[in-house]
């Protein structure tokens, strides 16, 4: 049974995800503050995905998924947010969560998409054969799920993997933002295109040499991205 980390200070909203998540065969484990789900995360290494409510009195959802992603932690975030403001959206993302869910939302939207991402995150866990995919300096290792770059171990989150592998299986290919959005977030998956943008943003960071110049991850004006190198 697949461990959730539930971080939500409203008590009936908590209770409500909780139940929902046992209903669906989950372990719902839960915290009504950052500071407990940090402990709870502690306590238990094998929670496979959190559900993070942005706001909340002293540490916030948005710095317990940067405290995760800062541990090398690849498990799955959705970040539950009452707020509609682009920021916020954008502010998640960049800092490491996968996806966004926003309040008010139903049992069915949730679990939607909790069950995507858990899907998403094993997608390749039967692979049994090493397999490696080089482009330039990049090598890919599909079994392992890892990155390199020049030698070097680049920390990758489970979209940011599932990114890469993407272009790097398909070099010179334009790919629109409809097309990554399905081959990654999956044809269930009711958010946003800017959720792309702002995950290629976050993956140009970890590697290019200047983001803000990319040579490897370009941009296709008006249409989307293609693996360029």
């Amino acid at each position: 049974m697949k461990k959730i980390l539930v971080l939500e200070d409203e008590t009936n909203i908590r209770s409500f995800v909780v139940i929902n998540l046992r209903r669906s065969g989950y372990e719902p484990i839960e915290a009504e503050s950052g500071e407990i789900a940090l402990e709870k995360l502690k306590a238990n290494p094998d929670i496979c995905l959190a559900l993070l409510d942005v706001m909340l009195p002293g540490i916030d959802g948005i710095e317990v998924c940067r405290r995760i992603r800062a541990s090398g932690s690849k498990m799955g975030i959705i970040m539950l947010t009452a707020k509609t403001q682009e920021i916020d959206k954008v502010t998640g993302l960049m800092t490491g969560a996968d996806d966004y869910v926003t309040k008010p939302f139903s049992p069915a939207e949730l679990l939607a998409r909790v069950d995507a991402l858990v899907r998403r995150m094993g997608a390749d866990e039967e692979e049994k054969v090493s397999s490696e995919i080089k482009s330039g300096p990049f090598v890919l290792n599909t079994r392992n799920r890892t990155l390199e770059k020049d030698g070097q171990r680049l920390k990758l989150t489970q979209i940011e993997y599932l990114l890469i592998k993407l272009f790097m299986e398909n070099p010179a290919k334009a790919m629109s933002r409809e097309d990554i959005l399905t081959a990654v977030w999956g044809d269930d998956f009711t958010g946003e295109l800017k959720t792309v943008d702002v995950n290629i943003r976050r993956l140009r960071i970890k590697i290019e040499d200047d983001p803000t110049e990319p040579e490897f991850l370009t941009t296709v004006w008006g249409y989307g991205y293609k693996w360029g190198y």
